[in-house]
């Protein structure tokens, strides 16, 4: 038999909707839904927004026709989407179903997406909102009859995650179809201090939209707080949205880590495989913009960072820095797909000692600083389809003055050095919208 293709998994063509669930290990058709209940987990200390708006009965969504922009992080504490149980649940009137970089259900690759379908589960119309500019959501939001948006995605952090600027696409669009918007809220995985260099409106793109800095420190829901206030009325002629509805997080402080909320992880993409991943993220994930291979096609992508021009010298290097939160391995791995597939990978493995005490965006710069000291062979990846801004690093960390200064042989003070004063504003400008407390960690 043809193994199904992601569509027909989705959708249920070509007769396979029964034989894709069993293999999936959904429930089948007949099964009565599984009710909402709160666990009793002496260990779990958070509460995210999503499982506080079911168990008051999805009561901040009655009367609306509700549009959901969610992928499989969007789920409750008993590990159900929220789609599917709100869908059962008969309470929220869901008009549609929008999915982002890989997809609603999480079938598509780092860059991909899953076209605009109808889910087998609920028979709801889910549609392919990758890449949809304002004038795309605002059509697919009229098409689909919503007056209220709602977000719930898992987000890492990082200013080069797609979602928060799938987010903010949204919110645009509610502004001009006059839409609500409501967020329910989850944990901002590497906890809630800002860090790195801030993005420059010439190297904005769908990894770094408008002008925060490379980790935000916020929930999407303090985010979302900020952009409707500080960046979204220059986009919308003055106008921003009436409110942004945050149903919030219970239980968690700025201070802490995915891994101190006692909740479940769930990859917010293929190739985020751990709350470890989601740590380092924000620093390895520059080594897109170089010709090291940054883990993917590997189980542990964005830890385990190599080319196979490199030794054991980056691993001495790295240990030799004392680099807070973190030790180095030294690596060889075989990457499957993207960067020198099939080919072994001298190389370091990241590994974490203190997640309160990493500075993700540092640790970035030490390794990339390391790196083009040790190395004649280290390049930046240069892209031929965008002449006038070729360089991808300069798109991910906002301008070109981090290549600049690596290049140019500046030590790791240096490059940090130069974005303390943006740093330090931004940080100051998002306070009025933080919503959480505790000790920044």
């Amino acid at each position: 038999m043809t193994a199904p293709n992601r569509r027909q998994l989705l959708t249920g063509g070509a007769g396979l909707a029964g034989a894709a669930a069993l293999a999936l290990g959904a429930s089948p058709a007949s099964a009565a839904p599984t009710a909402y209940a709160t666990s009793n987990d002496p260990a779990r200390k958070v509460t995210p927004g999503a499982d506080v708006a079911a168990a008051s009965g999805w009561s901040v969504l009655r009367g609306r026709k509700v549009g959901i922009i969610t992928n499989p992080t969007g789920i409750l504490l008993n590990l159900r989407s929220i789609v599917d149980e709100m869908h059962d649940s008969g309470a929220v009137d869901i008009k549609g179903v929008f999915g982002p970089e890989h997809g609603f259900r999480g079938t598509a690759q780092a860059g991909e997406a899953e076209d605009t379908y109808v889910d087998e589960r609920t028979g709801l119309t889910v549609y392919d909102a990758y890449g949809a500019n304002t004038a795309k959501f605002a059509s697919m939001f009229r098409a689909a009859g919503v007056d209220t948006v709602v977000f719930d995605i898992q987000d890492v952090g990082a200013r080069f995650y797609t979602y928060i600027w799938t987010m903010y696409t949204a919110m645009k669009a509610a502004v001009e179809t006059g839409a609500s918007f409501v967020v329910l809220d989850r944990p901002n995985p590497i906890g809630g201090t800002a860090y790195g260099p801030m993005m420059t409106e010439p190297w904005t793109s769908g990894v770094g939209a408008e002008a925060i800095v490379q980790a935000h420190g916020m929930t999407v829901g303090e985010l979302a707080r900020f952009l409707n206030v500080e960046i979204l009325p220059t986009d919308t002629g003055g106008r921003r949205l009436p409110e942004i509805e945050v149903v919030q997080v219970k239980g968690w402080r700025r201070d802490v880590t995915y891994a101190g909320t006692g909740l479940p992880w769930v990859m917010p993409s293929p190739n985020m495989p751990t709350p470890d991943t989601a740590l380092v993220y924000p620093g390895t994930g520059m080594f897109e913009g170089t010709n090291l291979s940054e883990g993917r096609g590997t189980t542990r992508p964005f830890e385990l960072v190599g080319a196979p021009y490199v030794d054991h010298r980056w691993a001495e290097r790295l240990s030799g820095r004392d680099i807070a939160g973190v030790a180095f391995r030294e690596a060889y791995f075989t990457p499957t797909f993207n960067k020198h597939v099939g080919k072994v990978c001298g190389g370091v493995q990241v590994h974490i000692t203190d997640p309160s005490a990493i500075d993700p965006v540092r640790v970035g710069v030490e390794m990339l600083v390391a790196a083009k000291s040790i190395y004649s062979d280290f390049q930046w990846r240069y892209d031929s389809y965008d002449p006038a801004r070729p360089y991808w690093i300069d798109k991910l960390t906002g301008s070109t003055r981090l290549r600049d200064q690596i290049t140019a042989g500046a030590d790791v003070a240096t490059v940090i050095g130069a974005w303390k004063d943006e740093l330090a504003k931004f940080d100051a400008a998002r306070q009025p919208y933080l919503i959480y407390g505790g000790p920044a960690r």
